[in-house]
């Protein structure tokens, strides 16, 4: 037994559907959109436009057949490069040495201008680059003191290329005596 509230469900418990319009027609989709009393235009050609379109067929055709690859053949290789342009997925011709000096020097410039060393790892360091950076560092301070920052700039150059260098003379981590 209930005692009132929400109608129970089933048949009896059922609300009344609201009353329709008697205006209403029996598609409604015919009460949405007006009768379209004309079909639409459509637009002819110019000879302009024909003209743009047999031109942009002509250059999909155009190099979509084209010879391709180096021997010639049509699509059974891949595109030849130019002989003057170097290969654009190329590995780094630089050397541990030569990449050791860029960021140590890098990283030098920018300890420099600060008073407080940051983390070598998020600088990309190794153990070993970030003792060349501190010896690096504390060198360029004591020559910006006294010869100025010109000076010091040389200097982390000069020093980051001798400590790499010094560093990776015996081999890098897979090759030769690595600490």
């Amino acid at each position: 037994m209930t005692t009132g509230g929400a109608p129970r469900a089933g048949a009896a418990g059922r609300l009344p559907a609201p009353a329709l319009p008697a205006d209403l027609p029996a598609d409604p989709s015919a009460a949405l959109s007006p009768p379209l009393s004309a079909p639409l235009p459509t637009p002819l050609p110019t000879p302009l436009s024909a003209a743009l379109l047999a031109a942009l067929l002509v250059a999909l055709f155009a190099t979509g057949c084209g010879a391709s690859g180096r021997d010639g053949a049509s699509g059974t290789g891949p595109p030849a490069a130019s002989p003057s342009a170097p290969p654009s997925g190329s590995p780094s011709t630089a050397s541990p040495a030569e990449l050791c000096t860029r960021i140590v020097a890098h990283w030098s410039r920018e300890v420099l201008d600060s008073t407080a060393y940051g983390d070598y790892q998020s600088m990309g360091l190794s153990n070993g680059q970030y003792e060349i950076l501190r010896t690096v560092v504390d060198a360029a301070r004591a020559v910006r003191k006294s010869q100025g920052a010109d000076v010091a700039d040389e200097l982390i150059d000069r020093e980051a290329g001798r400590g790499c260098a010094d560093r990776y003379r015996s081999g890098g981590p897979t090759e030769g005596p690595w600490q």
